[in-house]
C-alpha cells in the first residue's frame, strides 16, 4: 500500500456523494485531437469541463472514470463516449491507445494517488487545482511525469482567461511602469449543510481550508507578474477559532510573500464573507486591477495610468478560458512539450501556502521558502 492509499475507500465514497465544484505552449497544431479521459464526474466536470470539449480544436473526450455507474451511462450517452472506467479499474487506461490525456476532476485529498497512477499508465495528466494535499505529493507526483516522460499540468485556469492575460501583456509591455506592489482577495461565505462546499471543510478530502480552495487564486494569481523567486512569508488567522465548521480547516488567513527585491505580493483568503475575486497590480506608473479576477465568467479587468483615467481592458469571452486550458494542454501533450502551468508551479504554490499556515501556527512570525 502506498502513502497516498490510505483511506482510498472513505475519500472515494465522500468523493461520489458530494459533487466537486470548483492555462499556450510551444506545440504545432495538430490535425489529430489529444484524446482525453475525465476523471471525476462531479458537478464541476459535467457543469464547466465536459461542455467546453465543444468548443475546443484539438482535444476529445474518449472516456469517463466514475465510482457511480448511472452517471457514467448517462454522460456517455450525452457525449457519445463508450470507454468506461470505475475507480477499481482505472489502471486498466494503461492498455486503451485511445486516451492521452487524463483530467483529473475529483476532489483535493485524491489528486496524488490518481495522478501518479495515470502518469505510470503512460497518460499525460492535468491536476485540478490545488495539485494536491500537501508539498511532498506535490514532489512525488513531478517526479513520477519525468519518469514517465509524460507532461503534468496544473489547472490554473486564470493564466488562459483572455482578460488575465491581457492584463499580463499589457504589465509585461510596461504600461504600468516597474512593478512596485500586489494584493488579492478570495473567498465566499462556506455553507456546511450544502455538499459541494461540506467536502472542503473535510481536510482529508479538502486539503487544508480555504486557501487550498480559494485564496490560491490570488495567491497564483498574484505570483504571475512577478519574475523573481520568493524568499519568506508571514501569516496570520483571521476567522473565529470557536466556529464549528474549521474544526478541521482554516476559515481565513491574511498572507505575505517577500521577495529579495523588497517587493511584497499580499492577500486575503476566507470562507466567512461575500465573494470576492479580485487582484490589484500597482506599478510606478499606474495600475491593473481585474475583479473579478478568477470568476468563471464575467471576469473585468481595467488600467489606470498615473494621472488618467481607468481604461477597461476587454480581450474576450471569460468562458474562453476552459477550452483554452485543455487545448493548451492537448498540445503540450502532442508535442511532449511544458505546459503554461507546470507541476512545478503547483509545487511551488503548496510549498508557500504550507509556509503561510506554519506562519500562522506561529502567531505571523516569518518562515522562510
Amino acid at each position: 500500500m502506498s502513502q497516498f492509499d490510505i483511506s482510498r475507500r472513505g475519500l472515494l465514497m465522500a468523493a461520489g456523494a458530494m459533487p466537486f465544484v470548483g492555462s499556450a505552449c510551444a506545440a504545432t497544431p495538430s490535425d489529430k485531437p489529444a484524446r482525453w479521459a475525465m476523471v471525476g464526474l462531479g458537478s464541476f466536470a459535467v457543469g464547466q469541463i465536459m461542455p467546453t470539449f465543444a468548443h475546443t480544436k484539438h482535444s476529445k473526450m474518449t472516456a469517463f472514470v466514475s465510482g457511480t455507474p448511472s452517471k457514467l451511462q448517462e454522460q456517455g450517452a450525452k457525449y457519445g463516449v463508450t470507454h468506461h472506467y470505475s475507480y477499481d479499474n482505472f489502471d486498466d487506461i494503461a492498455g486503451n491507445a485511445e486516451i492521452d490525456c487524463v483530467y483529473i476532476l475529483l476532489p483535493p485529498g485524491l489528486h496524488a494517488e490518481y495522478t501518479i497512477r495515470a502518469l505510470k499508465a503512460g497518460k499525460h495528466v492535468l491536476c485540478e487545482k490545488p495539485m494536491a494535499s500537501t508539498a511532498a505529493e506535490c514532489e512525488a507526483m513531478v517526479a513520477a511525469a519525468k519518469a514517465a516522460n509524460r507532461q503534468l499540468g496544473v489547472g490554473y485556469r486564470v493564466h488562459f482567461e483572455p482578460n488575465n492575460v491581457e492584463a499580463l501583456k499589457r504589465f509585461k509591455a510596461g504600461e504600468v511602469g516597474a512593478l512596485k506592489h500586489v494584493s488579492g482577495k478570495a473567498g465566499f461565505e462556506i455553507n456546511p449543510n450544502y455538499g459541494p462546499h461540506k467536502w472542503r471543510l473535510d481536510k482529508e478530502i479538502g486539503g487544508g481550508g480555504s486557501m487550498y480552495d480559494i485564496g490560491i487564486y490570488a495567491l497564483n494569481g498574484g505570483l504571475m507578474f512577478v519574475d523573481e523567486a520568493p524568499q519568506s512569508v508571514s501569516a496570520v488567522y483571521t476567522y473565529d477559532r470557536n466556529d464549528p465548521r474549521f474544526a478541521e480547516v482554516e476559515g481565513g488567513v491574511d498572507w505575505k510573500i517577500n521577495f529579495a527585491s523588497g517587493l511584497k505580493v499580499e492577500g486575503q483568503s476566507f470562507y466567512t464573507g461575500s465573494y470576492v475575486t479580485r487582484q490589484v497590480v500597482d506599478g510606478a506608473g499606474g495600475q491593473i486591477v481585474l475583479d473579478p479576477a478568477s470568476s468563471y465568467d464575467g471576469v473585468k479587468a481595467s488600467l489606470q495610468k498615473a494621472g488618467a483615467a481607468s481604461q477597461a481592458i476587454s480581450a474576450g469571452e471569460s468562458r474562453q478560458q476552459f477550452a483554452a486550458q485543455i487545448d493548451g494542454f492537448s498540445l503540450a501533450a502532442l508535442g511532449n512539450t511544458p505546459h503554461r502551468t507546470p507541476g512545478e508551479m503547483g509545487w511551488r504554490d503548496l510549498r508557500l501556502i504550507e509556509a503561510i499556515y506554519r506562519s500562522a501556527d506561529n502567531g505571523g512570525q516569518t518562515v522562510k521558502v
